[in-house]
C-alpha cells in the first residue's frame, strides 16, 4: 500500500474513532422552569403575552371544548398534529430562546430537540428541502444507473440480462435509498411520532442492507448460497432492531449507536477494498467515505442551530448531495469495469 493511500485510511480511521467518541456522549433535556411556567399559564389562558394561541380557543362548534384542537380540523390538516399543548411549547420556546439571546446565552434543547423556527407549515424548512433535494439527486443517480445497465451496456444475448453481477442489488438500494430520504424530507417538514417513526426505520433499513452489499461487492460474492448466508442474519437483526423501535420504545440513542457501528463497518470494507484492488474509482470511493464520517460526526455532535433554521443536521444533508452523486458515479463505473471484463473472458 503505497503512502498516500495508507494516508487516506488512517484519516478515515480518526474521523471514525471521533464519530464513536461522539456517540457516546450525545445527551438530550430541558428543565428550564420559566419555560415551564410559560407553557402551563399558555395551556390555562389561550394566550401568551399579546399573542392568542389558536389552537387552545374553544371551538365555535358543538364539540367538546377538552378535545385537541387539531381533531375539529378537516382530515388533510390533522396530519400536522398541533395541539393547544404543542403550540404553548412551540411559541414558549422561541420567547424563552429571545430571551437567552438577549442576555447573551446560548440555546438549549427543548424535549431532546434543538429550537428551529417554521415557515409555514414546514417545522425545518431547510432540512426538508435539503432532503427533498438529495431525494432528487438519489432517483436521477438511479435512474442514470438503470438507462446505462439496461441500454448502454451490452446485455447476454441469450437471456437479455446485463452482464453486471450486482445489478439487482444496486437497484434495491436506489429504492431503499429514496424511500430514506423521502421520510426524512417528510419528517423535516412536519415531526410527528408517525413520520418520525417511519423516517427512522427508513433509514435503519437503508444503513442494514447497505452493510450487506458492501460485504457482497467487498467480497465478490456471486453465489446464491453465498448471499443468503451474508444476508439472513443481517436481515434478521435489522427487522428486529426496527420493531423494536416501533413498537417497544423509540430509543434514539440505542439507533444511533447501532446505525453509526453498520456504518462505520460498511465504510471500513469498502475503504480496505478499495485500496487493496486499485479499483479505478478509489479516490471516489475514498471521499466519498471521508465525507459520511464527517457527516456521522457532525449529526451526534449535535450542533446548535444558526439564525433558527441552521443546525448540524443541515450541514449532514447538505454534504449528502453531492456525495450521493459521486456513490452513483462508482457504481457506474464498476458495472461498466466488470461488464467489459466479463465479456473479455468469454471471449
Amino acid at each position: 500500500m503505497g503512502i498516500g493511500r495508507a494516508r487516506w485510511v488512517a484519516l478515515l480511521v480518526g474521523l471514525a474513532a471521533a464519530a464513536v467518541v461522539a456517540t457516546v456522549g450525545a445527551s438530550e433535556g430541558d428543565a428550564d422552569p420559566l419555560y415551564r411556567a410559560c407553557v402551563d399559564e399558555c395551556e390555562k389562558t389561550g394566550s401568551l403575552r399579546e399573542t392568542s394561541v389558536r389552537h387552545c380557543q374553544v371551538p365555535t362548534d358543538d364539540h367538546p371544548a377538552d378535545k385537541s384542537w387539531y381533531a375539529h380540523e378537516p382530515l388533510y390538516l390533522q396530519w400536522k398534529e398541533w395541539n393547544c399543548k404543542s403550540e404553548c411549547r412551540y411559541h414558549c420556546m422561541m420567547e424563552r430562546e429571545s430571551e437567552r439571546e438577549q442576555l447573551g446565552l446560548g440555546s438549549v434543547k427543548y424535549h431532546g430537540k434543538w429550537p428551529m423556527k417554521r415557515a409555514s407549515v414546514f417545522q425545518e424548512p431547510i432540512s426538508a428541502a435539503l432532503s427533498a433535494l438529495s431525494l432528487l439527486v438519489q432517483f436521477n443517480g438511479w435512474l442514470s444507473f438503470f438507462l446505462l445497465l439496461s441500454y448502454k451496456l451490452p446485455l447476454m444475448p441469450e437471456t437479455q440480462m446485463t452482464y453486471y453481477e450486482y445489478t439487482g442489488l444496486w437497484h434495491i438500494y436506489g429504492l431503499l435509498a429514496m424511500n430514506a430520504w423521502f421520510w426524512r424530507a417528510i419528517y423535516h417538514s412536519c415531526d410527528t411520532v408517525w413520520t418520525e417513526k417511519l423516517y427512522y426505520s427508513s433509514f435503519a433499513a437503508f444503513i442494514g442492507y447497505s452493510l450487506i452489499l458492501a460485504i457482497l461487492r467487498t467480497l465478490n460474492l456471486k453465489d446464491e448460497a453465498s448471499r443468503v448466508m451474508v444476508a439472513a442474519p443481517i436481515l434478521a437483526f435489522t427487522t428486529t432492531h426496527i420493531l423494536y423501535l416501533n413498537f417497544y420504545e423509540l430509543d434514539k440513542g440505542l439507533n444511533t449507536k447501532v446505525c453509526t457501528a453498520a456504518s462505520l463497518a460498511q465504510f471500513l470494507l469498502w475503504a480496505v477494498w478499495a485500496v487493496m484492488t486499485k479499483h479505478p474509482s478509489c479516490f471516489k470511493i475514498l471521499f466519498v467515505i471521508i465525507g459520511n464520517v464527517f457527516s456521522i460526526v457532525l449529526e451526534t455532535y449535535d450542533i446548535p442551530p444558526r439564525w433558527g433554521y441552521v443546525d448540524g443536521r443541515v450541514f449532514c444533508v447538505a454534504i449528502s448531495i453531492p456525495l450521493t452523486y459521486l456513490w452513483w458515479k462508482f457504481a457506474k463505473e464498476d458495472a461498466e469495469m466488470r461488464t467489459s471484463a466479463i465479456i473479455k473472458k468469454t471471449r
